[in-house]
C-alpha cells in the first residue's frame, strides 16, 4: 500500500469513535465493524434479519479510486457486497429493489459500484448504519388483509429477504376459513409477481439464514406450493448443502418441516443427513422440546440404535421433564414407533400426579399412543376413568362416547364410568345421534357390561332411540347395531325384521367389508337358533359358508389331561362343532363330574347320567384388561356352549405355561373336578 493511503487510513483511524474499528479483510474489503447491542438474529428470529447484513465500505478507498473513462475502477480491488453471517464472511449478490440500497435484477460489477448509501452532508460515511430497509412479516401480515395484498407489496418495492413475504401470507391463510382459504391460494397462483417473488426465493436461498430457509420452506409446503417445482427442490437442495450450519433451534424446524414432505431423492438425502446429525449432537441439545420434536419427526424406519440413544437422552433429562413433556412424550414415542416401558412408567406416574385439569385432546392422544405402542398400564387408565367419571357433568356426551371407545380398544372396562353413561342414556335416551348409538352399543357389546339395577332400560332406550334413525340407517349401520344386540342377548324385532329383508342382505353380501359381514350374519344367525331369549327360531338368512377355525395345539394341556386321565381314550382334542364353534378338548362325565367316561365305552356314552365338558384354552384378549370378566364374544360363545348341553371349564394358558408338570395336573384336576361354574363377573386373575 503506499504511503499516501496508509496516511490516510491512520488520519481516519484518529477521528473515529473507540466503539468503533476499522478491519482490514484478507479479500481487499474494509468495513467498520458495529457492535449492536440489541440485536441477535437467534433472539428476533425472521423480524430483524436486515440488521446483519452490511455492504463493504468502499469509501474508504476514494483516494485510491481513478475515473476512467466515466467509469470508477480501483486498482486490483473487485467489489460486490458483503453479508455476515455469524462469523462466516459471505460474498453474495442480490436482486432487490434499488431504492432500498441493493442490487436490481441483472445488475453487473459496473452497477455495484454505483451503490448509493443515502448519506446526508452533515453526516459522516464512516459512522452511518449501513443497512437495508428492514422487513418484518409479522407487520406484514397485519396491514395485509389477503395474500394478492403481500404479492402487490412485494411488486411494489422487493426487499431481503423473501422468506418474510411467504412467512406473512401463511400467517394470513392460517386466519382465513376454509372455503375462502381455497380462493386465496388460487388467486395467489395467478398473480403475475408470484413467480417473480419465487425466483427471488430461489436467488437468496444461499445466503439468508438456515432457519430462515427452514421457515420458508415450512411456509412454502403450507401454502400449497407443488413439491416437485425447481423452487421447492432448489429450497431442498440448498438445505442439505448447508446442513451443517443446523443448530439445536433449526434441528426441530428441519425435524417438523420433512415430516409435510413427500418421499423424494432430495427428501431421502435430507431425512439421512438429519439422522446423521440428529446421531451426533443428540447429547448437546439443552431444550427437552427440541428433543421432544426431533424424536416425533425422525421416522419409524430409523435405525434401533438411534432411537435408543435418544431414549437414553430423554432418560437422561427426565429430571428437567414438565407436565406437558410428561404428556407429549407418549405421542412422541408412538410416532417414533419405539416401546420404552421405563420411560412410558415415569411419565404415566407424573400424569396421574397431575390428571386434574388435563385438557381432553390429551387425555385422548395418551390413549391412542398407549394403544398404538401396546402398552398397558391399569393404574393410568384408571386414574383417567376416575377423573372423567368424577367431573362428568363438565364432559359433553361425544367426549365421553370418544374416551369410551379408546377405552374398548385397550381392552379396560371401568364400570362406574359406564354405569354413569347407562343413567345418561336412561335419561335423555334423545341425546345421542345415530353415530353415537352405534358407537355406544358397539362399546357396552364389547366390552360385555352388565349394569344389573338398569340393563333392561339401557337397552330398551337405545332400541328406541335407534329406532327414530330406521328410515335412513344405512345397511352396515343396521347391522352393526343388531350384531351388539346379539353380543348382548337381545333381540328387538324391528330392527331384525327391516336387516333380514332380502334387499338388505343382498347389499351385505356384495358391498363394503364383505368377510365382516357374513361373519356378524352368522352370529345373528346363531344367536336366532341357540339364545332362549330370541323371539323367532324359524328364521334362516343363507350365507356363505365360513372357513373352520384355527386349530391350536395346546401340547402341554394335552399332556396335562394325558397324565390325569390316564390315557388319551378318555378326552377328545380339537372338537369341531356346528355353528362354527370349536373347543380344544371334549370330555364326557357324570352329571355330578365325579368320573369320567371313556370314548369308546358305548354303554357309557349312551347313558342319561352323562354330561359333555367342553375344556376352553384361553389367552388374557377374551378378558379384560387384568380381571376375568370376558368379553362379548367369548361370554357369547360360553352361552351357545351350555345351550349346546356342555359344562365349559376354562384353562388360562397364562397360569399354566408357569407351573410344573406336577403342579400343572393339580391345577388342571381342581378346575375338572370342581362344581363351580366359570367366572362371569369381576375377579382380579
Amino acid at each position: 500500500m503506499s504511503n499516501k493511503a496508509h496516511s490516510l487510513l491512520w488520519n481516519i483511524g484518529q477521528l473515529l469513535p473507540r466503539s468503533r474499528v476499522l478491519r482490514i479483510y484478507p479479500l481487499g474489503f474494509c468495513r467498520p465493524e458495529v457492535v449492536y447491542s440489541k440485536w441477535n438474529p437467534r433472539n428476533r428470529l425472521l423480524n430483524g434479519f436486515e440488521y446483519g447484513l452490511r455492504p463493504s465500505v468502499r469509501c474508504l478507498f476514494q483516494g485510491i479510486l481513478k475515473s476512467v473513462d466515466g467509469c470508477t475502477q480501483t486498482k486490483g480491488v473487485r467489489h460486490t457486497v458483503l453479508f455476515k453471517f455469524g462469523n462466516v464472511l459471505c460474498p453474495r449478490r442480490l436482486s432487490s429493489d434499488s431504492e432500498h440500497s441493493l442490487v436490481s435484477d441483472g445488475a453487473s460489477d459496473h452497477d455495484l459500484m454505483k451503490l448509493n448509501f443515502h448519506h446526508t452532508a452533515s453526516e459522516n460515511v464512516l459512522t452511518k448504519k449501513m443497512i437495508p430497509t428492514p422487513m418484518n412479516h409479522k407487520k406484514l401480515a397485519q396491514e395485509c388483509n389477503s395474500l394478492s395484498d403481500v404479492l402487490d407489496t412485494f411488486s411494489r418495492a422487493p426487499t431481503f429477504p423473501s422468506s418474510s413475504y411467504f412467512l406473512a401470507m401463511w400467517t394470513i391463510v392460517k386466519r382465513i376459513p376454509g372455503d375462502k382459504r381455497r380462493f386465496e391460494i388460487q388467486l395467489m397462483f395467478r398473480h403475475p409477481a408470484f413467480h417473480q417473488l419465487c425466483e427471488h426465493m430461489m436467488r437468496e436461498a444461499k445466503i439468508m439464514h438456515y432457519d430462515h430457509l427452514l421457515f420458508s420452506l415450512n411456509a412454502i409446503m403450507k401454502l400449497g406450493v407443488p413439491q416437485n417445482t425447481l423452487m421447492v427442490q432448489t429450497l431442498l437442495r440448498t438445505i442439505q448443502e448447508r446442513i451443517n450450519e443446523c443448530d439445536e433451534r433449526c434441528l426441530s424446524i428441519l425435524s417438523t418441516a420433512l415430516k409435510t414432505l413427500e418421499p423424494c431423492m432430495n427428501v431421502n438425502a435430507l431425512q439421512a443427513g438429519l439422522r446423521i446429525l440428529v446421531d451426533q449432537q443428540v447429547w448437546k441439545i439443552e431444550h427437552i422440546f427440541t428433543l421432544q420434536t426431533v424424536m416425533k419427526y425422525i421416522g419409524k424406519d430409523t435405525s434401533f440404535a438411534l432411537k435408543k440413544k435418544l431414549e437414553m437422552k430423554a432418560l437422561k433429562e427426565l429430571g428437567r421433564f414438565s407436565v406437558l413433556n410428561s404428556q407429549h412424550m407418549f405421542e412422541v414415542l408412538a410416532a417414533m414407533d419405539h416401546r420404552s416401558v421405563v420411560l412410558l412408567n415415569e411419565c404415566s406416574k407424573k400424569v396421574m400426579d397431575n390428571i386434574h385439569g388435563c385438557p381432553f385432546k390429551v387425555l385422548i392422544g395418551i390413549l391412542q399412543s398407549c394403544r398404538d405402542l401396546r402398552y398397558q398400564n391399569e393404574d393410568l387408565f384408571k386414574s383417567i376413568a376416575d377423573y372423567v367419571a368424577t367431573t362428568f357433568e363438565i364432559w359433553k356426551l361425544k367426549q365421553v362416547i370418544f374416551l369410551l371407545l379408546s377405552f374398548e380398544d385397550l381392552g379396560f372396562r371401568h364400570p362406574g364410568l359406564m354405569d354413569k353413561l347407562m343413567e345418561r342414556v336412561v335419561a335423555e335416551p334423545g341425546a345421542l345421534n345415530l353415530k353415537n348409538i352405534v358407537s355406544v352399543l358397539h362399546v357396552y357389546s364389547s366390552l360385555n357390561h352388565v349394569c344389573k339395577g338398569q340393563n333392561r332400560e339401557f337397552l330398551e332406550a337405545m332400541t328406541s332411540a335407534l329406532t327414530v334413525h330406521l328410515h335412513r340407517i344405512s345397511s352396515e349401520n343396521l347391522l352393526n347395531t343388531v350384531y351388539s344386540f346379539c353380543l348382548m342377548n337381545y333381540f328387538p324385532l324391528a330392527l331384525i325384521n327391516q336387516l333380514t329383508e332380502k334387499n338388505i342382505i343382498k347389499e351385505l353380501l356384495t358391498s363394503g367389508d364383505t368377510e365382516k359381514n357374513i361373519h356378524k350374519l352368522h352370529v345373528l344367525n346363531t344367536c336366532l337358533k341357540l339364545d332362549e331369549h330370541a323371539c323367532y327360531k324359524a328364521t334362516h338368512i343363507p350365507l356363505p359358508q365360513l372357513p373352520l377355525s384355527p386349530a391350536h395345539p395346546n401340547d402341554k394341556v394335552a399332556e396335562v389331561l394325558s397324565s390325569l386321565l390316564e390315557g388319551d381314550g378318555c378326552f377328545s382334542r380339537n372338537v369341531q362343532l356346528p355353528h362354527n364353534y370349536h373347543i380344544d378338548f371334549e370330555i364326557r362325565m357324570d352329571n355330578n363330574r365325579t368320573q369320567v367316561f371313556s370314548f369308546s365305552d358305548v354303554d357309557a356314552t349312551s347313558a342319561t347320567n352323562m354330561q359333555r365338558v367342553a375344556v376352553l384354552c384361553v389367552p388374557k384378549s377374551v378378558y379384560c384388561l387384568n380381571s376375568s370378566h370376558p368379553r362379548g364374544l367369548f361370554a357369547m360363545k360360553i352361552r351357545h356352549l351350555k345351550a349346546m348341553g356342555f359344562h365349559v371349564i376354562l384353562i388360562h394358558t397364562w397360569e399354566l405355561r408357569k407351573l410344573r408338570m406336577e403342579d400343572a395336573v393339580a391345577f388342571v384336576k381342581a378346575k375338572i373336578y370342581s362344581p363351580e361354574a366359570p367366572p362371569t363377573t369381576d375377579a382380579t386373575v
